[in-house]
């Protein structure tokens, strides 16, 4: 498996938008990805894409997309549910099930930290539903720490 990495451009829209619906823990019911990712709650994370502190990284498996990882700037007054400050950049990531299991989200987030450095910024922050363990565990090994609670969701971010 050659694993490779690059920044998401125009292209890469449909498939980025289709990691975002995979990105949202839902474990029974979930709603179709139209009405989704168009919830005002959700629609912020990808609405006018491509402005300041906006980045994307594509993983992919032989030149295949397989996963997307991205972050964004909120404020005070247009919240995510991971918002710690407006010059922590949210995160999201999303890798499809068939590859899961196998580094690949591991491999992607360090990647992003990487990028995030390169803009200039000190840290990530993310929210993540606790039933997703194994993301919990993924992001505490790359040393985000707990720092709120939204919901069902932790907010974590990375120190």
């Amino acid at each position: 498996m050659k694993l490779s990495f690059r920044l998401m451009d125009e292209n890469d829209y449909d498939f980025w938008m289709d990691m975002h619906y995979e990105s949202i823990h839902i474990l029974e019911n979930k709603p179709a990805k139209l009405e989704l990712l168009n919830d005002p709650n959700l629609k912020k994370y990808h609405e006018d894409w491509g402005r300041q502190g906006d980045r994307a990284l594509l993983a992919l498996v032989d030149d295949v997309p397989v996963g997307a990882g991205w972050y964004r700037l909120f404020d005070e007054s247009n919240r995510g549910y991971g918002f710690v400050d407006h010059e922590t950049p949210e995160l999201g990531i999303a890798v499809m099930p068939a590859y899961r299991g196998q580094g690949v989200g591991v491999k992607l987030m360090q990647a992003l930290i990487q990028q995030a450095q390169k803009d200039g910024f000190s840290s990530l922050s993310l929210s993540v539903d606790l039933s997703n363990q194994a993301a919990v565990r993924m992001y505490e090994k790359l040393g985000f720490v707990y720092c709120g609670m939204s919901g069902t969701s932790w907010t974590m971010k990375l120190v």
